[in-house]
């Protein structure tokens, strides 16, 4: 549930850092290049200059990022950024929108704010780059990287990932209520019957991205949506952690985007695609020691409070749809909160995403391989 991720990833982290202290790696990078697609959780400032409500330039995000507020949308590193370093970039992927010719030829992120698998989704707060208007760009930057380098069979040993399909049921199958149905996708179909809509417009742009040259490419499931604050104060019954009918039509989502995963690689047997599990890695496991953010602490004296009965809190104070208010003050306890506003992680959820993307701790984690074995991949 959402409310028990923090001290769990808090902890899983500090496992990583112990057991694994080669995630961070130094020297060469292990593959030559890197490329980020995806939506909020991965942008990093793209959307800085659209306009667009879908921005993340201001305090108090970036709270806890050396550069300050950037464009991420958390208080501090993005889990994209954290693979990076696992790869052994010295540097974070620039954006497309300040990427140079010199910085290119080493990965660009394009992932935006808003965006989503469906076009039209997240319009209502303005611009932002779709996966498909993604795909255009990374295009563009194919052919650039051509006419400098005259070569780019490199692309083939490139990590891609692409982390979408946030935007799709939070900023619109789910978005009509008090919206006067902006989006009507939840009245025309049901849960299972957009899934499959997704998956084919996905299938279609994957192949895309393999036909500019992605080989080695990363998909990452949707966390439970269900349990965001800002969709548990939307569609969670009273008292509830999380919502049933939100995370049930995001499990539909993942199941079919394993299979894809399956189809896929059957069907382009020289390239190499991968699941990555976010549920997984941040759902609660049994006998996990976890206390939630914000709720009373167990003594002696004391027993462990009736978790059931409350849902993840934001970690910044945030305006009536789910962002940050400007210039406010964020809680004390980054390190174990589990969103910093409505719908984005903290950056301790985030290593835990990334690390455990990167080298799966549990079978469960990636499928069928995780970040790391892409890279020894030999194509």
């Amino acid at each position: 549930m959402g409310s028990q991720f923090g001290l769990l990833n808090y902890f899983t982290c500090l496992i990583m850092l112990l057991y694994f202290p080669n995630f961070v790696v130094s020297g060469k990078p292990q593959v030559p290049c890197y490329f980020i697609f995806g939506d909020s959780l991965f942008d990093t400032g793209n959307n800085n200059q659209l306009d667009t409500k879908w921005k993340a330039n201001y305090p108090p995000y970036g709270i806890d990022f050396p550069k300050g507020h950037t464009g991420r949308f958390t208080n501090g590193r993005t889990a994209a950024d954290i693979i990076g370093q696992n790869l052994g970039f010295d540097e974070f992927i620039p954006t497309y929108a300040t990427a140079t010719d010199d910085q290119i030829s080493k990965g660009v992120n394009y992932a935006s704010g808003g965006a989503g698998i469906l076009d039209r989704t997240g319009f209502h707060n303005g611009d932002r780059f779709s996966f498909h208007q993604q795909i255009v760009h990374h295009n563009s930057t194919v052919s650039r990287i051509s006419r400098i380098q005259k070569n780019t069979t490199f692309l083939k040993e490139c990590i891609y990932v692409v982390n979408i399909g946030m935007s799709d049921y939070i900023y619109n199958y789910y978005l009509w209520t008090g919206f006067d149905r902006i989006y009507n996708s939840s009245l025309l179909y049901s849960s299972i019957n957009y899934a499959t809509i997704l998956i084919i417009q996905y299938y279609r742009q994957l192949k895309a991205l393999y036909n500019l040259g992605g080989r080695k490419v990363a998909l990452f499931g949707l966390a439970q949506l269900g349990c965001t604050p800002f969709m548990v104060k939307s569609w969670s019954a009273v008292g509830k952690p999380c919502s049933v009918l939100v995370n049930d039509a995001e499990y539909v989502f993942n199941n079919r985007l394993k299979t894809l995963v399956d189809g896929l690689n059957k069907l382009k047997p020289d390239a190499r695609f991968t699941f990555i599990n976010t549920t997984s890695i941040l759902q609660k496991k049994e006998g996990a020691p976890v206390t939630p953010p914000s709720l009373p602490i167990p003594t002696k004296k004391k027993k462990l409070p009736d978790y059931n009965k409350y849902h993840a809190r934001p970690c910044c104070p945030v305006k009536d749809d789910w962002q940050c208010i400007a210039n406010s003050t964020p809680c004390p306890t980054r390190t174990s909160s589990t969103y910093f506003d409505s719908v984005h992680p903290t950056e301790p959820n985030n290593i835990a995403i990334a690390t455990r993307s990167y080298k799966a701790l549990l079978p469960t984690d990636v499928y069928p391989y995780d970040i790391h074995q892409l890279t020894q991949v030999k194509l």
